[in-house]
């Protein structure tokens, strides 16, 4: 009886595991599976955006809100006539564009699911110009694309899941408590590593796609190796660590290198953004 309860709790958490929907990542033809739907995420995600831009003082610098509307709103344009060009076009309905510039020293900005992106002032120095910017918004704007939100909840769960098989696993086998809770460390640890792993995979496939979706909008790729040059000396160059989320700036840089060739395949220096047609790989 023991026997058949371990095999059934472990098909139950397998099973959780499997479900969840296939996507496939635009530009980069990755597969995810995601366990939870673009109207949940939209949902937790709006509710948070509202709550930041109620406490959030947006910059008086006209000039400068009005450049980072600009670009962002350009690259969302290649980005949608992309999409609908590539048998996408229902991906476009997930987007509700706007973006913000708020008075914040950090060199930093960020994207919530649906397109909502937020830019610190404190980043401005270091782009110095569009073009660089458009690097850093089309970063930003890949992370929605690619429902990076969505599926690093997904993996969470994933993760919950695993663990709570893993102790009824330990326990219905009999196994010590004192093993039981080196096991649970040891699944800690492992899940940790895979979590920071997967966070950098996901970092360096929004770069890849950034770097195509500013090139669709008519902003010259090439300008992200020195930004990123310029990153790295504000910035301290980012970690080498295994638990780092992000990669470091060297390897931004090494393999931005390596991706330029395919980017410039999309680069036409033009005033209005273009969107060339491609099949996903």
């Amino acid at each position: 009886m023991k026997h058949l309860r371990l095999f059934f709790v472990s098909m139950v958490a397998a099973i959780m595991v499997s479900c969840g929907t296939t996507k496939t990542v635009p530009i980069t033809g990755r597969q995810q599976n995601l366990m939870v739907s673009d109207e949940q995420v939209l949902g937790l995600s709006l509710e948070q955006y509202s709550d930041y831009m109620k406490s959030a003082k947006p910059s008086t610098n006209k000039n400068n809100t009005a450049m980072v509307k600009r670009v962002g709103q350009r690259i969302a344009n290649a980005v949608e006539s992309y999409l609908k060009s590539n048998g996408m076009a229902e991906e476009v309905k997930n987007y509700s564009w706007e973006f913000n510039l708020v008075q914040d020293n950090q060199v930093n900005a960020w994207c919530m699911p649906g397109g909502k992106i937020v830019v610190y002032e404190g980043l401005l120095p270091v782009t110095k110009d569009e073009a660089s910017l458009a690097i850093v918004m089309g970063h930003e704007i890949a992370h929605a694309v690619a429902r990076h939100s969505a599926e690093r909840l997904s993996n969470s769960y994933k993760e919950q899941y695993g663990a709570a098989a893993l102790s009824a696993l330990l326990s219905g086998a009999g196994v010590s408590s004192g093993w039981q809770q080196l096991a649970s460390l040891a699944h800690q640890y492992g899940g940790a590593l895979f979590t920071s792993g997967f966070s950098r995979k996901q970092e360096s496939e929004a770069d890849h796609m950034g770097l195509i979706f500013a090139a669709m909008a008519g902003y010259n790729p090439q300008v992200a190796v020195e930004f990123w040059q310029r990153m790295s000396s504000a910035t301290g160059g980012g970690s080498n660590s295994l638990f780092a989320d992000h990669p470091s700036d060297a390897q931004r840089i090494q393999q931005i290198q390596g991706w330029l060739p395919e980017a410039m395949q999309y680069f036409t220096p033009k005033t209005s953004a273009v969107a060339k047609k491609a099949v996903i790989k």
